[in-house]
């Protein structure tokens, strides 16, 4: 298994990994379609980073680091193909994020998700996030809101 910085050949499955999961738990919203149809422009050309995980060279998970305006990033687009699940690769991905956000000098790591997920919750808070109190979002499905502060 291999963690790798995003590239243009990688949009397509990062669209249709996420795609796949949002679409067996809840409905894809605007806000995915628009975040899913460009990750160049609408993550990586803002200051984020996508990374995809690798499997015998081919994707099988993927998260996405939003630069937000006050010095944090949110974790997004977080998902690990429906074989792989529960095989620590959700670990080594978020892993992934909060050492990209050390090295970016992020001051946290925010998350939107739903209380729907306990694997995912189990996850953010063994890593070390914590939860907040509801605040807007564009998202009608996030119900939970997390950060873990550096």
């Amino acid at each position: 298994m291999q963690i790798v910085d995003f590239e243009p050949a990688h949009a397509e499955a990062f669209r249709t990994l996420n795609e796949a999961w949002i679409s067996k738990y809840f409905a894809l919203e605007p806000k995915d379609r628009e975040v899913l149809g460009d990750p160049q422009g609408k993550i990586i050309a803002k200051g984020g980073r996508v990374y995809m995980a690798l499997q015998d060279g081919e994707p099988v998970g993927c998260v996405a680091l939003m630069k937000m305006d006050d010095g944090g990033y949110e974790v997004a687009k977080m998902t690990v193909s429906e074989t792989l699940r529960g095989s620590g690769l959700g670990r080594l991905l978020m892993q992934r994020c909060i050492d990209a956000g050390a090295e970016l000098g992020a001051t946290r790591l925010y998350l939107e998700t739903n209380s729907t997920l306990g694997p995912a919750l189990g996850l953010y808070r063994a890593m070390g996030f914590k939860d907040l109190a509801p605040t807007d979002t564009p998202y009608a499905r996030a119900d939970v809101f997390m950060e873990r502060v550096y």
